[in-house]
């Protein structure tokens, strides 16, 4: 099988676990994988932050690693690759603002390629309108924006992923070995022992 070319949307304050787990992880088994952030080249950092569950209301929110954007976002062709990735943690609530995110979201919504979202990466998909008639879950705070944008909200234990055709979603990043081997299926990869 060969590997695929894959388009990560990172930006600043990315969660730390869901954008350097699956970079990783899909870089591991043959794939290619350009993270990508608006007005950054490659070689530039995004800030992330590490995202925790212990016991409070909402999930603290604590200093991550830069992560290393890979390719310039000003010179990415949308057509050029086989899927999408979108990681949580507070960047898609901006980076759901800028016109060329929502229309590289839609090019991949409308093509049916596959598309991996995981906790607010569900935020892109929701103002690109990418949404409607699917079923997927989010960071729980994120399912009244699926339900308005027409998506079906599926609650799921924090570890569980949900597949509906070409998308996959999680809730947080606990649900990695879930979420990456899901999207690795509608990937078409191939993973023998």
């Amino acid at each position: 099988m060969a590997g695929k070319k894959l388009l990560m949307l990172v930006g600043d304050y990315v969660e730390d676990y869901e954008v350097m787990v699956p970079f990783q992880a899909l870089l591991a088994v043959g794939h290619t994988v350009h993270a990508v952030c608006p007005d950054k080249k490659a070689g530039e950092t995004v800030r992330t932050a590490v995202h925790d569950f212990d016991g409070a209301q909402t999930y603290s929110e604590k200093p991550g690693h830069n992560f290393a954007v890979n390719a310039d976002f000003a010179e990415i062709d949308p057509t050029q690759y086989d899927g999408l990735v979108i990681p949580g943690g507070r960047a898609p609530e901006y980076l759901r603002l800028n016109a060329k995110v929502l229309q590289v979201v839609r090019h991949f919504a409308e093509t049916r390629k596959p598309i991996a979202a995981i906790c607010h990466g569900l935020q892109l998909l929701a103002a690109a309108g990418a949404l409607e008639g699917k079923r997927c879950t989010a960071y729980p705070a994120c399912g009244p924006e699926v339900t308005l944008a027409r998506g079906t909200y599926v609650q799921v234990s924090v570890d569980d992923a949900v597949v509906d055709g070409n998308l996959v979603s999680a809730p947080a990043w606990p649900a990695h070995p879930k979420w990456i081997a899901a999207f690795l299926q509608v990937l078409g990869t191939r993973i023998q022992h």
